[in-house]
């Protein structure tokens, strides 16, 4: 494992706070991922937010921003006090791939190593699933582990948990992107699973410390664990999973995804993506091997176009 991320720039404290305030200021309709793009782009929180007070006043009335950026100090002071290891998409610690996506989140809370460069894949699915979908996500984490990667997931019940505990048990690297601030655990049944991942990977939060479990965290969650890593496996799931919204938002990433062979043949979505490109269909170890394997295939070749391109 590589130690980049120990060397790494980071913002200066009051460019923190110019996002924070920035995201709290910030008029209905004005999705996060569009001021962490716009704060991304300049290079400068602090940039953006004097932009914005000298853009529109009515729209970003002074005293707003004021109470804004005195408020998000005061917040941060306290997250501070906290030890709460907070990493900014301005930071060179936001993960890598993560930040290549158009809706990335704008900042990460985050418990264990951060490694900026990780390389690995989601294991995803059903809470409720099958002993055929639990064996096939261990399989995967077994696989992703052979390969030296990471093995991404929910840390929710089911096809997440087995995941997570193959991965621990194999001595592999595991991340869990969770769906609720970083201070809570869900569901409490995998408390002691979340303490293991923060103690030997990496549990990472999109969300305010204590924010709670809802409809819509979850589904925001997925778009984060697709665009961490190099391919979403849906190990199995239903007409309505949440992994149907990762799948579909890693196609929107550009990332390949993996389904089972039992997703394909009992969903729609999975049978109407199963012939789209970038998709593979696992319906055995080695076809599931196969996938992984093409995953790292191409995204050598992408590096190595990548690398043509910087030399010439």
């Amino acid at each position: 494992m590589t130690s980049h991320h120990l060397a790494a720039p980071e913002p200066e404290r009051s460019e923190t706070v110019a996002l924070l305030a920035l995201l709290r200021a910030a008029p209905g309709g004005v999705r996060w991922g569009d001021i962490a793009q716009e704060v991304k782009l300049s290079g400068s929180a602090q940039a953006v937010l004097d932009r914005v007070r000298g853009a529109d006043a009515a729209l970003f009335p002074d005293p707003a921003l004021d109470d804004a950026v005195r408020s998000a100090d005061v917040e941060l002071g306290e997250w501070e006090r906290d030890g709460l290891d907070l990493v900014t998409v301005l930071s060179g610690r936001y993960p890598h791939r993560l930040a290549s996506v158009f809706d990335c989140p704008p900042f990460l809370f985050a418990r264990g190593l951060v490694v900026p460069e990780d390389r690995g894949m989601s294991v995803v699915g059903s809470r409720n699933a099958s002993p055929k979908g639990l064996a096939l996500a261990r399989c995967a984490a077994g696989l992703l582990a052979e390969r030296g990667l990471t093995v991404v997931s929910g840390l929710a019940e089911g096809i997440d948990a087995a995941a997570h505990r193959e991965a621990l048990a194999l001595g592999a690297r595991t991340v869990a992107v969770l769906g609720t601030g970083i201070r809570r655990s869900y569901p409490p049944a995998n408390r002691g699973l979340q303490e293991q991942i923060a103690a030997r990977g990496l549990i990472i939060s999109q969300f305010y410390p204590d924010q709670p479990p809802t409809k819509t965290t979850f589904p925001m969650r997925n778009v984060t664990m697709s665009g961490y890593g190099l391919a979403t496996i849906v190990a199995d799931a239903g007409e309505h999973s949440g992994s149907r919204i990762q799948a579909r938002r890693a196609a929107d990433h550009g990332r390949r995804v993996i389904l089972s062979a039992r997703v394909v043949a009992n969903t729609r979505w999975g049978a109407e993506m199963a012939s789209e490109p970038g998709v593979a269909v696992a319906g055995s170890e080695r076809e599931l091997a196969d996938g992984i394997d093409q995953v790292l295939a191409d995204s050598a070749e992408n590096l190595l176009k990548t690398l043509g391109l910087a030399l010439v």
